[in-house]
């Protein structure tokens, strides 16, 4: 979906986001989608990984 975009696409967006906003909040939102994703990313890792590992001991308890 986003390969669609292009860079002027995410230049319009850019542009229209600095209006909406202004400059001073931008770094802000900015910051703020910059952790919503890492922590997004932390969890499912984590979740894959308990995944995994119950996986693992289902196969270990059959003979």
């Amino acid at each position: 979906m986003l390969s669609n975009i292009g860079i002027p696409g995410l230049i319009l967006i850019l542009i229209i986001a600095l209006i909406i906003f202004g400059p001073k909040k931008l770094p802000e939102i900015g910051s703020a989608v910059g952790k919503t994703l890492s922590e997004f990313k932390r969890t499912a890792t984590s979740i894959i990984d308990e995944d995994e590992e119950g996986i693992d001991m289902v196969e270990k308890k059959q003979p």
